[in-house]
């Protein structure tokens, strides 16, 4: 947990599975807008630290902290961690911008969805979001941000996705019930919506496969399939100061897919 850099008043994002995929690029384009990172990881203690070094390259603050989002019984243990992490690294009690990100994909068609897979996704996709931010509310600052991520199958049906989908559409709602009850804190709560990114998510079919690969880029008006850094530059600019004024909106990085 060690830094590398000099103390300063930059901006503090804690961002849940930050170690890869769509977080990671979080993490590294917040960082080269000037955003300090805390960002958790599940198990990958190796490559959740080469995401810390990338980001102290680049001339900021980070550290990676060990966290499982479906398991809500570990939180305040979490939280209390953070605090430490907080106060040796930053000298600071509280950090500005929270990331929901963390996630798995499970594909299934819904007569064939388990209690057993549903129950592991409501755990990590929407269990996970609504008390982890709970837990960490008296750690994120005044005026400060939250979003939520979501995904583009909450707008448009797939096959094989509803448990998942699901989820996300509730996290869609609770977004907004968060907007309007942290708004005497000014605390901004957005969602952000991704479609289709390449990444080894849900097992890398849409990065892997080059007939799901080909049949995304032709539905989407831009003509190609999302890569993380499409995501990564749309949460830099969505915790940017100059975005202060969105508030409980859902907000699609899909190139246009299905359109």
């Amino acid at each position: 947990m060690s830094t590398n850099s000099p103390i300063h008043n930059a901006p503090i994002a804690l961002i849940t599975g930050g170690s890869r995929g769509l977080g990671k690029s979080m993490a590294l384009k917040l960082a080269e807008h000037g955003t300090d990172v805390v960002l958790t990881y599940r198990s990958n203690q190796a490559e959740a630290n080469a995401v810390v070094e990338r980001i102290h390259k680049l001339g900021r603050r980070a550290v990676a902290l060990p966290l499982d989002v479906g398991k809500a019984s570990s939180f305040t243990s979490f939280a209390e961690q953070l605090r430490v992490v907080l106060k040796e690294s930053w000298q600071r009690n509280r950090f500005d911008y929270l990331v929901n990100n963390a996630g798995i994909g499970i594909h299934a068609g819904f007569a064939e969805t388990t209690e057993a897979q549903f129950d592991e996704l409501v755990n990590i996709h929407f269990k996970g979001t609504f008390f982890l931010t709970q837990t960490l509310l008296p750690l994120i600052e005044d005026g400060g941000r939250i979003l939520n991520v979501s995904s583009g199958l909450a707008r448009f049906a797939l096959p094989g996705y509803s448990a998942y989908a699901s989820m996300k559409g509730a996290i869609e709602v609770l977004t907004r019930y968060l907007a309007k009850e942290l708004g005497p804190r000014r605390i901004a709560v957005n969602t952000l919506a991704p479609g289709a990114i390449e990444t080894d998510f849900g097992g890398g079919t849409v990065r892997d496969n080059a007939d799901v690969n080909a049949y995304v880029a032709s539905q989407t008006a831009l003509g190609r399939v999302g890569l993380p850094d499409d995501i990564g530059g749309v949460v830099a600019m969505l915790l940017s100061k100059d975005s202060g004024w969105i508030n409980a909106q859902r907000i699609e990085a899909s190139g246009g897919m299905f359109v």
